[in-house]
C-alpha cells in the first residue's frame, strides 16, 4: 500500500480544523494543519502535500492571496498541487473568481463532510 496522502489544511477556526482533521483521518490521509496563509507558504518551503484546503477569510493572509502565490511558485510540482477554497461567504466571489485565482474547487461552510471527503479523494486519486 502505498504512503498515505498528505493534506494541509489553513483554517483560522480550531473547530472546524479539528473537525477537517478528524473526518480525513479517519479516511487514512496524513493532516498538518495551520491558521493563515503565511504559514501555508512557509511550509511548502519544506515538505510536499497532496492537497490543500484553504479558508478564504483567515488572518495575516487570506486564501485568495495564498492561493496565487502557490501557483505562482518557481517550483512546477508544489505551484500544481490541488487546492479547495473553504469559504462561509461563497456569494463574495463567483465560481470563477474562484477558478481564476486558481483554486480547483469550492467547499462552503457549514461544511459537508461527505463532500469534503469526496473532494479530496477526487483530486488526490485515492
Amino acid at each position: 500500500m502505498s504512503a498515505s496522502k498528505r493534506v494541509l489544511i489553513a483554517e483560522d477556526s480550531s473547530v472546524i480544523q479539528n473537525l477537517a482533521r478528524k473526518i480525513l483521518e479517519f479516511q487514512n490521509y496524513d493532516i498538518t494543519a495551520v491558521k493563515n496563509g503565511e504559514q501555508v507558504l512557509q511550509i511548502l518551503e519544506k515538505e510536499d502535500f497532496s492537497i490543500l484546503l484553504l479558508d478564504i477569510n483567515m488572518p495575516v493572509m487570506d486564501g485568495m492571496e495564498c492561493v496565487r502565490r502557490v501557483r505562482a511558485l518557481p517550483e512546477k510540482e508544489k505551484a500544481a498541487v490541488p487546492i479547495v477554497a473553504i469559504t462561509g461567504n461563497a456569494r463574495n466571489y463567483t465560481e470563477e473568481e474562484f477558478k481564476t485565482a486558481g483554486f480547483n474547487d469550492v467547499l462552503v461552510k457549514p461544511l459537508n463532510f461527505d463532500r469534503l471527503v469526496e473532494v479530496v479523494n477526487q483530486l488526490t486519486d485515492k
